[in-house]
């Protein structure tokens, strides 16, 4: 090793030593990023059997596939589960059988595939009957973001309802990084949920979203404030963010913030609106005397509209 990568070394032990709070040394093994990417694409093969499969998929090898996917997933989750609530145990102080409530954690959330695939049926049928550019569920299953995100929160959703430390934010955040959607895999949703386009969607841990929702890109239901304790820590836990009644629609760039705000079943959010309050049922809230100013290229002249 050449002296200057040995004078590397010893900066950065040292930096190990002074630099606190970004190190996981001598502490448990923590679940693999790669892991979990592995678990989520196999339950995605699992969800939608056929689509994420390189070779044609024929119904006489169903039963052998999805024993032998379960038998994968169930090895490799549990396995990672484990690491999770060691983690987390340590971390609490608590004291418990480990694998045998991974074990029973994995069980009861891969019992739940059958009626998350029921909702994602629902939510492929809204994204068809919501996009007149949609000419097929496959087309839909195989090429739009939205379908991929809120298929990865359904299931993370099952695992952080069961008190799942790390994995199903780790899930979530998988299918962030590939289409742009952040769901947090806390939020609670209905049935007939669809995102058009998506990118810059955000979704907060304590949302509630009803059923037939429609959102578009760059909508965030968000946190309007956050509560401190004496030491000015913000305060975990609570309702943060806001509740979408059944059949609301909010478009572009509308930022709904506040977990005691609610939007009336029926309503629709214009683009870029925000809005910090309730609003009943079957309303509708746009942004109104924006100027646009448009300037000709060839002389000063300006026209103004009000929008």
């Amino acid at each position: 090793m050449s002296r200057s990568k040995q004078q590397l070394v010893q900066k950065l032990l040292e930096s190990y030593q002074t630099i606190g709070a970004i190190n996981h040394i001598d502490g448990v093994n923590l679940p693999s990023k790669e892991a979990i990417s592995r678990i989520t694409q196999e339950l995605l093969h699992l969800v939608f059997p056929g689509f994420y499969n390189p070779q044609e998929f024929h119904s006489t090898e169903c039963d052998k596939y999805i024993l032998l996917a379960l038998e994968r997933v169930s090895s490799f989750l549990e396995t990672e589960t484990r690491k999770s609530l060691e983690y987390s145990y340590q971390l609490e102080s608590k004291k418990g059988d480990i694998a045998a409530t991974a074990t029973e954690m994995v069980e009861e959330f891969l019992a739940t595939l059958p009626a998350i695939r029921s909702l994602l049926k629902h939510d492929v049928a809204a994204a068809f009957d919501g996009d007149p550019a949609a000419k097929s569920y496959e087309e839909i299953i195989l090429a739009y973001p939205c379908i991929e995100a809120i298929a990865v929160q359904r299931m993370a959703h099952e695992l952080y309802e069961r008190g799942v430390p790390l994995i199903p934010r780790m899930m979530t955040e998988w299918a962030h990084s590939r289409t742009g959607i952040d769901i947090h895999p806390g939020t609670t949703i209905g049935t007939h949920f669809f995102i058009d386009h998506g990118t810059g969607v955000v979704v907060g841990e304590t949302a509630l979203i009803g059923n037939y929702v429609k959102l578009y890109q760059g909508v965030t239901l968000g946190a309007k404030s956050f509560k401190r304790d004496d030491e000015g820590r913000i305060v975990k836990g609570g309702k943060r963010h806001p509740t979408i009644e059944d059949n609301v629609t909010i478009y572009a760039g509308a930022t709904i913030l506040g977990g005691d705000t609610v939007i009336g079943e029926g309503s629709v959010i214009g683009g870029n609106v925000w809005l910090l309050e309730s609003i009943p049922a079957k309303s509708i809230v746009i942004m109104e005397d924006i100027k646009l100013s448009i300037r000709s290229k060839t002389d000063a002249a300006t026209v103004d509209f009000q929008i």
